[in-house]
Order: C-alpha cells, then structure tokens, then sequence
C-alpha cells in the first residue's frame, strides 16, 4: 500500500491511497474459506462445497468490504500519523469506469485543511463586561412584596385603588364563568380601575377585555379559557364582587427577618436591603456571564482573521446528512454556520494552548455541585458525600448527560479564562438599564 498527498493550497489537499493484490488477498481468502465451511448450498455437503462457486457467489461483495475496510483504516491512520487538522470527513473522488475486475485499485480524496492563525485576547476595543446592581426602586418594590406576601388581608365594605378583589366574570356567549380575585394594581388604565373604585360586595361591573390587565395573559387565568383564546380577546363581560380586601403590610420587625433568613441574619431594614442587594447580584450574575460569552465570542471571531476551505465543506455539507442536499442547499447551510464552525476552531485553539480540557474527575465535581445546589431548592442542605457521589454516578452513565455536562463545564472554564486574561469596559448598572443596553 502507498499513500502520497498534493497539497492544492494551505487550505485544500488531495490524498491518494494505492492498494495492492498482496494488501488484501489474505483477508479475502481467509473469509472465503469460512463461507465455503459454513456455506449450504442444495446438491453439496457442508463444507464441501468447491471454492469457485464460493468465490463466483461471493467474491466481489468480500472484496469490496475488505478493501473499504481497509481503506479506511489506512487513511484514518495516515491522518493521525501526518498530524492533519482536517475540517469536516475526507471526500472521495468520483472514478468513471471504475473495474473491481482489476487486482489493484487507486482512490483519491479531497481534504479541507483546518487553517493557521493566532488568537489575540488583547482587543482593540474591549468587550463591555456588564455588572447588574440592583437600583433603590427594585430593593423598595422587593421589600414591598415581602411585605405583602406576608401581610394579612382586612374585609372592606368598599373598593379603593389598591384593594384585592374577589368575584366571578361572566360572559353566556363564550360560556365563561370563573371566580378569581383580581389585584388591582394589575389592572391597566385609569379607565378600567375607575369602575372599581367605590363599589361594594354585590356590585356588578361591566368590562372589556382588551387590555384590562397589564399582562394580556392574566386573561387565562382569571378567566379560565385557553392561552391561545386569550390573544386578542375583545368581548364585554361582567364581574360580580363577592369580597373586598385591603392587604396589610407585614410590619419590617425582627420576627419578619427572622422568618425570612434565619434568626439573627438581618437585625435591621438598612441589612435587609443589603441582603436583598447581594441575593439579586447573584441571580443577575448568569444573565450578565451569559451575555459576557455572547460578546466574547463575538468579538474573537471579528478579530481572528483566517480563510477557511469554503468550497471542500460547502460539497462536504451536501453529503453529510442524512438527506442529500442541493449545491444551493449545501451554501445556504454554510453561510449560517460559518460563523460558529469559526468559533469551534478558535474556542479548540485556546482549549489545547491552554490545557483547559475537562477530565472525569472535573465532571464529577462539577455534577456534584450541580446536584447539591438543586438539593438545597428543596431543603435539603446537608447531603453526605456518598449521596451526591451516587446521584452522580447515575447521571454520568448517561451519554447525552455526561455530554450536557461537559459541555457546561467547559463553557464555565473558558470563561474564567477569558475573565483571567481579557481586558474589559466595565459598566455598573441596573436590569432595566442591561435589558436596553443588549437589546439595542
């Protein structure tokens, strides 16, 4: 066998593999004279069977699966051994009047050569690394919240503006009929609020449904019909009050934050709101490493220039998938996944320069703390080490998990990395002032 390679350009090769009579003879014989042991045949013994009727009924289909074997052994080895960063599968080239007849064969195979380049964390315009702060307003309408949901509900003879109100909307025609108890703070429009204010147990109140709430899906719930029927819902119906509440606020004692963090955690409100400050940094903090990654990424890939094989993984997407795709087909799919098959190959780059690679042992970890963290959603906050090992141990025998997981980790690992050896514009902000910033 003789395998020899012609480099196109630095992006596109050829790889020529010879085979010989002597490469396969030996395999092919040997499984012959299994079939011809093993072989029934009317009008023959087993195993008696002669070999050129043997060798005439199954001959070619044995040579053709041996050489393919063995091609494809010897070209995967040949890859290794060369050290080639390939893109994609090597692609066989079409041989017109290809003889299977003949005792030995030449294949060629176009390659898509994985480009060199450098990446430079060092960018011209650093990447803007948001830190989400939770402003005056958020840690008032927090507290107000705790406030109400550990208040207590006062019976009143007549509605005001920031009551509770219970009843049941009607409406015969679409045969609603559901008793609810409608916040009114949640009711959109000084028009709608007004026909509540100053009723009383017994009234009835006529009502459109468009736009009575301030989110349109509150109309499923308060209404009891389909989500799909609550868009767009323009119908008049009527609400009977059969209760008027006013919610007492909690008073903000130690008995409230004893109950809401523990005894002796939080002694005052001004600890209270430092509390409800550091616990909703936290919760911003995926959204702001998520968004982190997001500009990371892209930023890397504007900055690393490289020419990719575009032609060689342009015919290589027509034949990968399970359907054929057309030559238009096969550039449409291209033009939407170069941009991540760019990042793949950036984001392998400072993988292996930077030994950042997950080993099990790092995923055991990692599956560890996954699993204590969802404990302790649950209450249960002291789980032994022989519990989680366990639990994970189940998870990882799972392939698809063992791959999520991985996939996790490392995403985590490469953003450290990055947080270690980038520069940033840092920017201190508020939620509301992140949301408009990402989705300019």
């Amino acid at each position: 066998m003789n395998i020899t390679r012609e480099n196109i350009d630095e992006l596109n090769a050829v790889v020529k593999v010879d085979i010989a009579k002597e490469d396969y003879a030996g395999k092919v014989e040997k499984i012959l004279k299994d079939y011809r042991k093993n072989a029934n045949i009317p009008g023959f013994r087993k195993g008696h069977v002669p070999m050129g009727m043997v060798k005439k009924q199954y001959g070619q289909a044995v040579l053709v699966d041996e050489v393919n074997k063995l091609l494809q052994e010897s070209l995967n080895k040949y890859l290794t051994e060369e050290k080639l960063d390939v893109l994609g599968n090597p692609l066989p080239k079409e041989q017109e009047n290809f003889d299977w007849e003949k005792e030995e064969y030449s294949f060629e195979f176009e390659l898509g050569i994985a480009p060199e380049f450098e990446v430079n964390l060092d960018l011209k315009k650093p990447v803007t690394k948001y830190n989400i702060v939770a402003d005056e307003k958020m840690v008032n309408d927090q507290i107000e919240s705790i406030q109400k949901q550990y208040g207590k509900l006062k019976t009143k003879e007549e509605v005001a503006e920031v009551d509770t109100v219970a009843g049941t909307f009607k409406n015969e025609e679409e045969s609603i009929e559901n008793e609810t108890t409608i916040e009114l703070e949640n009711i959109k429009g000084k028009r709608n609020l007004n026909k509540f204010v100053g009723a009383k147990v017994g009234d009835v109140i006529t009502l459109k449904t468009k736009s009575l709430f301030e989110d349109d899906h509150a109309l499923v719930n308060h209404l009891n019909i389909e989500h799909d029927k609550s868009h767009d819902l323009d119908i008049e119906v009527e609400f009977t009050i059969s209760e008027i509440n006013e919610r007492e606020l909690a008073d903000l004692d130690q008995e409230l934050f004893d109950k809401l963090f523990g005894e002796g955690k939080v002694k005052s409100v001004t600890e209270l709101k430092e509390k409800i400050k550091e616990d909703a940094a936290k919760q911003f903090e995926q959204q702001s490493d998520q968004q982190l990654m997001n500009d990371i990424t892209e930023a890397l890939i504007e900055a690393t220039d490289f020419e990719l094989p575009k032609e060689f993984l342009q015919k290589w997407i027509q034949t990968v998938g399970e359907k054929p795709l057309t030559e238009e087909e096969a550039k449409e799919e291209y033009e939407k996944s170069e941009k991540g098959l760019r990042y793949q190959l950036i984001e392998g780059k400072v993988v292996n320069e930077n030994n950042l690679n997950v080993d099990f042992n790092d995923l055991k970890a990692f599956a560890s703390e996954k699993i204590k963290q969802q404990m302790a959603q649950f209450g249960q906050m002291d789980p032994s080490q022989k519990e989680l090992d366990d639990i994970a141990a189940r998870i990882l025998s799972n392939q698809d998990e063992v791959k999520r997981l991985s996939e996790q980790l490392m995403n985590e690992k490469l953003l450290e990395f990055y947080k270690e050896n980038m520069k940033f514009d840092e920017k201190e902000v508020t939620y509301e002032e992140f949301v408009k910033a990402i989705y300019k």
